[in-house]
């Protein structure tokens, strides 16, 4: 189980980093998905920073336990954004499936984290 507690923290590690870089680099990308109520470009900044710092701290061994719990509470705060998302007109992501799906896989990161955590 420890190897692959180790998988999921280099995997979901690289990934949060990344997303959160993308956040700085093409900050436009993301604005679909960020409801019209809240102000862009600073809610951008701020998931990405989180997104980048959890990422990083995930691959550290020091800090992946908090790191854990950080990306729980993260992909909670995501959650009612993708929920919103799929009961669009248009979806951000695309098409309605599509965003069913996001919705779903919101809460299988939610479950990595939790085992991330608990281990």
């Amino acid at each position: 189980m420890e190897i692959l507690i180790l998988i999921l923290r280099i995997i979901f590690g690289l990934l949060l980093g990344f997303a959160g870089v993308m956040h700085f680099v093409k900050p436009k990308v993301f604005n679909r998905f960020i409801p019209p109520f809240l102000p862009k470009l600073a809610v951008n900044y701020i998931a990405g920073f989180f997104e980048f710092t959890i990422g990083i701290c995930l691959l550290i061994n020091q800090t992946a336990k908090q790191a854990a719990l950080a990306m729980f509470v993260l992909m909670l705060i995501f959650l009612p954004i993708h929920i919103w998302d799929v009961f669009r007109e248009k979806p951000a992501i695309g098409s309605k499936k599509i965003a069913i799906i996001r919705v779903l896989l919101q809460f299988l990161l939610l479950y990595i984290a939790y085992l991330i955590y608990t281990h």
